[in-house]
């Protein structure tokens, strides 16, 4: 396969990812993700910004999270996140640590 052939299949599937975790399942919650699979949608935005800059393109975390999410954070928070119980939140500080706390 050709190298850029490869990457508009990986992009694509990128995108499918984006629109799976941001209209079809928007009843999953972050924090179930982040504890079941050490990683997020903030994870996503996240590493889209790392891209970018790494590319030259200044980008901070509020930008690459509503270029992601396709809306404010707020917003997303206000229409699908739900509360978390204490149990969720303790695995979270454990997932959180292993998987984003720790630099690659």
């Amino acid at each position: 396969m050709d190298p850029q052939t490869e990457i508009e299949l990986q992009a694509a599937a990128f995108r499918r990812l984006q629109k799976h975790l941001m209209q079809d399942r928007t009843d999953v919650q972050n924090i179930d993700m982040m504890n079941l699979a050490g990683f997020c949608r903030n994870c996503l935005a996240r590493w889209y910004q790392e891209a970018a800059n790494e590319k030259g393109i200044e980008m901070g975390k509020d930008e690459a999270r509503e270029i992601f999410y396709g809306m404010t954070m707020d917003e997303w928070k206000s229409k699908y996140q739900t509360e978390a119980s204490a149990e969720k939140q303790a695995a979270f500080k454990v997932a959180f640590e292993e998987n984003v706390g720790k630099k690659d």
